[in-house]
């Protein structure tokens, strides 16, 4: 059987996500001096840009034309890329780096399952470019999460059927298309919150003896 483990980025191999909402904060304050609710940011939690634009624009009640709003896509996303200029192998979180050699160690094929439209980078940056053997391109996702779309094509990319899978995620948006894919969905968070068939607090708690053996005995 081919078997693979499928990763979201952010909050789950490195914790980029402060970087996104400090972009999301600069970029509502410059144009339109408004503050965005922590509630509010909360939201964009494994959404992809344009959706997470959509949500803020939406809760602040902010109407902006077709070419303001690419504008504004763009200029978030200059703002996180100039973020990351100091980031590199310290940004990987705890446990991480040992979860991917087990993984491997145990013939699973790893890919990467991300909305970011920079995680090419980011792994560069993190010394992790050759860990994964597929990077699911958003651009190429007919549908963000929690639609099944990128974890089903980052399980294409590596051969694997979907059921074959498990995946990690640190949002409820992952969790619920890692389901709706029929992969085994591992949460990082709490597991009220995420809903996920496993749960742990954070990486570093991550237990994949236990991860494996819950996903045999639910199959």
């Amino acid at each position: 059987m081919t078997k693979a483990a499928l990763f979201d980025l952010d909050g789950v191999i490195a914790d980029t996500a402060v970087y996104h909402l400090k972009a999301w904060r600069k970029l509502i304050q410059d144009h339109f001096n408004q503050d965005v609710p922590d509630g509010l940011l909360a939201q964009t939690k494994g959404l992809s840009r344009v959706d997470s634009l959509n949500a803020i624009l939406s809760g602040l009640d902010l109407t902006v034309s077709e070419e303001e709003f690419a504008r504004l896509a763009d200029e978030k996303n200059d703002l996180y890329r100039q973020s990351l200029a100091d980031l590199n192998e310290q940004g990987i979180l705890p446990g991480i780096s040992e979860l991917l050699a087990e993984l491997r160690k145990k013939d699973f094929h790893l890919a990467l399952a991300s909305a970011s439209h920079n995680a090419p980078l980011i792994l560069e940056k993190l010394g992790l470019s050759d860990s994964f053997e597929a990077i699911a391109d958003p651009r190429k996702v007919g549908r963000g999460k929690p639609a099944p779309d990128i974890f089903l094509t980052a399980a294409k990319g590596v051969n694997c059927k979907p059921e074959d899978c498990i995946a990690f995620e640190d949002s409820a948006a992952g969790i619920t298309a890692i389901k709706a894919a029929g992969s085994y969905a591992v949460g990082i968070g709490k597991q009220a919150e995420l809903n996920a068939d496993i749960c742990f607090i954070d990486t570093a708690s991550i237990d994949l003896d236990e991860i494996l053996n819950n996903w045999q005995e639910n199959k």
